[in-house]
């Protein structure tokens, strides 16, 4: 236990990416808590503020009468960057943050597209992540190709809050209907439109020729661009209106239920009733919130088992020139008198760690710092905690060590915004546990990036070697860490041009605390780095290696990993899903494996391949959203979820597709019976469309979770059916019509189905 904890401490000081969580909550017909965050690389800008408030008003009637006088957006907050400068009327955020706002407004990664989207990854009815929008999209005039910007963000809004889809498809705009007529993909068919095809656009005059068909499907040519009246569109389709033939998103995933039968049936809807006002009671109230340089706490248990990670925690920041250290030593907050008095199992130490340079004053108020609790055993105690917790704005992450922790610790996250993780008392669970708990701000310079965690056990005088690939855009602040459980390995590190470093090169604590790192100096070189491991005891001995870096530069975003469960809770035999996102700059990273490992309190593992191929528990195919359902429980209490994600032999590739529900482009309108267009949509060229991208490895972990009613361990019956097929198709094939689809699993997605 004592060297689980302390070889970690060094990496919850280099690691502090997060789970998301929204703070949007209904209250009175009113939506309060929205999050809008403005990311570190966009220019400073007081228009973007002012379009980011008109958007949003404009929204909030749209969606009262949408609704049809439901719903209404009461606060938002924008949340200004650090980079801006700061002014009289910023205030500080409490626990809101950049990586769990709903709404993010950045740059596009290569300068590519300013569609806003949604990104979902659920089933029909459940939340997605968030909105995103450029900030080139709230500056530019747009009208004529989006519609308003107002009708543009209701439109997310559905996807982020409701979980419906599009019922457009531009991969499949035409379809043939029941009545052998070709029809537009759209809901409500009363939408009317001219189909044509762009023939040529000199000097930006667009000029159009009619529509060819195609004899093999029967439906127009791929290259048609159908228009659709969109400003005559002020509510969602309904059971009357909706369009069940449509080959859309929304068909697929809600079998064909209509936009407005899923909202109805959302918890906002459940125990909301029109308000008998004809117009939104009022206008949304904003609040501008400039985050402070971060500070974090680490709380620790007192009992034996932790008195060395304090030790430990203290000696890493000493020994970084960019820290600073404050211990508390009085009574200065009523958090403190809370953590301290009530709870006097904790110890409380303050670290301003990598990159934050403030220091906690008596009188400074504690809204905003972030607080990462560690426990192993029971308390019954916590809950004296919670109200003053509420009050003091603080964000509390918690991380219950093995079976006997706290139950507590998951409200006191919840309660606060804060992440929670389940490990048990091995060097591998905390690794990844901290290495989860990064950067918040949005800048990518900041998110730590795990490489490499593995324990291996090694027999007496038998080496070990493995391999880390270091791509182009990670590679500050590189640290290599081995440690041991009775004597030091001999340690062989090279880099990819054939450096070689040596144990003595590995810096060793002086606390015995069996463990060693190495920083590279200045940036890791690119390629594929070595590593071997000789366990020179005569015995057998654990040791583990763990690799972590940052961005090489401010301009290039790296591939990042996030992944989490589809619920916090499950109840036996109800399945969950496994989400990994894998992307570069928002777009999505093809082509990879990803790996799950799922461990209980009791160390039990399994592993689950994720897929990215659109079916069973994946929504959408190539759109870097790898998924899988979970069904293998294995008796109840905590879970805790890791995800490895690796490329190799050159297989990955960065696509440039336009993201799954995005605001609908419009090609054109009409204007007194003429045909206006608009410039056509920029297309990715096919080379682009998939570029490849360097081989890499990244670690992440998704927390934890909690299983109830499930039944001792041990092989048990599957009550659960094969998924069901959604990507059925029919091709003409000479004289014969062919059917495809995705099989399913004999047991969801998992095994061979046999009928």
């Amino acid at each position: 236990m004592v060297l689980s904890l302390n070889v970690i401490l060094f990496l919850t000081l280099h690691l502090l990416l997060g789970i998301k969580s929204s703070m949007v909550n209904l209250i009175n017909n009113g939506y309060d808590g929205i999050v809008i965050a403005i990311n570190p690389s966009v220019p400073e800008d007081e228009k973007l503020i002012e379009n980011i408030k008109e958007m949003v008003t404009e929204a909030s009637i749209y969606l009262f009468h949408a609704t049809k006088r439901r719903v209404y957006f009461r606060n938002v907050s924008i949340l200004i960057p650090m980079t801006w400068k700061s002014k009289s009327e910023y205030f500080i955020p409490k626990q809101e943050s950049y990586d769990q706002a709903d709404v993010i407004v950045a740059n596009p990664y290569l300068k590519y597209g300013d569609d806003p989207y949604t990104l979902q990854y659920g089933r029909c009815g459940e939340k997605g992540k968030y909105l995103y929008f450029t900030p080139n999209f709230l500056l530019t005039n747009n009208f004529r190709m989006y519609e308003s910007r107002g009708k543009v963000f209701v439109h997310e809004w559905a996807h982020l809050r409701w979980g419906i889809f599009d019922e457009y498809n531009m991969d499949q705009p035409f379809y043939i209907s029941r009545k052998n007529t070709i029809e537009a993909t759209r809901c409500s068919t009363h939408i009317t439109g001219t189909n044509v095809v762009f023939k040529k656009c000199p000097e930006g005059s667009c000029v159009t020729r009619p529509c060819r068909r195609d004899s093999q499907t029967g439906l127009y040519e791929e290259s048609i661009m159908f228009m659709q009246s969109l400003h005559s569109v002020t509510e969602f389709c309904t059971e009357k209106t909706h369009n069940t033939e449509a080959p859309n998103l929304q068909n697929k995933m809600c079998n064909g239920k209509s936009t407005w039968d899923v909202i109805m049936n959302s918890v906002d809807f459940q125990n909301t009733s029109p308000m008998t006002e004809m117009n939104p009671p009022t206008h949304p109230t904003f609040s501008l919130l400039k985050a402070k340089q971060r500070v974090v706490c680490l709380v620790l248990d007192k009992s034996g088992s932790m008195s060395s990670v304090r030790h430990l925690f203290l000696l890493c920041i000493k020994k970084h020139k960019s820290c600073h250290l404050t211990l508390y030593t009085g009574l200065q907050s009523q958090l403190y008198k809370c953590l301290v008095c009530k709870l006097p199992k904790y110890n409380l130490i303050n670290n301003l760690g990598f990159h934050y340079q403030a220091i906690i004053h008596s009188n400074q108020s504690t809204s905003g710092s972030e607080i990462i609790l560690l426990t192993d055993g029971e308390d019954n105690e916590i809950n004296l905690c919670f109200e003053d917790v509420k009050q003091s704005g603080v964000i509390i992450h918690t991380i219950a060590l093995g079976p006997s922790a706290a139950k507590e610790l998951k409200t006191l996250s919840n309660m606060t915004g804060g992440y929670r993780f389940f490990a048990n008392k091995d060097i591998n669970g905390l690794t990844n546990t901290f290495s989860r708990i990064s950067s918040r701000s949005g800048s990518i310079t900041q998110q730590a990036i795990q490489l490499e965690s593995k324990a291996l056990k090694i027999t007496g005088r038998k080496r070990v070697n493995g391999t880390v690939p270091v791509d182009s855009t990670i590679g500050n602040d590189t640290f290599f860490v081995v440690t041991w459980t009775i004597q030091k390995p001999e340690i062989v590190l090279q880099d990819p041009k054939g450096k070689k470093y040596k144990t003595s090169d590995f810096k060793e604590d002086k606390l015995n605390i069996h463990s060693a790192r190495l920083r590279i100096p200045g940036i890791a070189e690119t390629g594929t780095w070595t590593y071997s491991l000789l366990n020179n005891y005569a015995s057998s001995q654990m040791l583990t290696v763990t690799v972590t870096t940052r961005a090489r530069s401010p301009t290039t975003p790296p591939v990042i990993v996030t992944a989490h469960m589809s619920q916090s809770t499950a109840h036996y035999p109800s399945p969950m899903i496994v989400y990994a996102q894998v992307s570069q700059g928002f777009f999505p990273v093809l082509g990879i494996s990803v790996i799950a490992i799922i461990e209980t309190e009791e160390g039990h593992q399994v592993t689950l391949e994720l897929w990215d191929n659109g079916a069973g528990a994946d929504t959408v195919k190539n759109d870097g959203i790898y998924s899988r359902y979970f069904t293998d429980y294995y008796g109840n209490g905590r879970y805790n979820l890791k995800v490895h994600a690796q490329a190799r032999n050159n297989t990955a590739r960065l696509s440039l597709r336009q993201q799954q529900n995005e605001a609908l482009y419009v090609p054109g309108y009409v204007e007194n019976g003429k045909i206006i267009l608009n410039p056509p949509r920029p297309e990715v060229k096919d080379d682009l469309a998939q570029a490849k991208i360097e081989d890499f490895s990244r670690l992440t972990s998704g927390g934890s979770f909690t299983v109830s009613g499930a039944p001792p361990p041990g092989n048990h019956p599957s009550v659960l059916p094969p998924s069901k097929i959604t990507d059925l198709e029919a091709k003409f094939k000479e004289d014969y019509i062919q059917l495809s689809w995705t099989a399913p699993g004999n047991v969801l997605d998992k095994g061979k189905v046999e009928s």
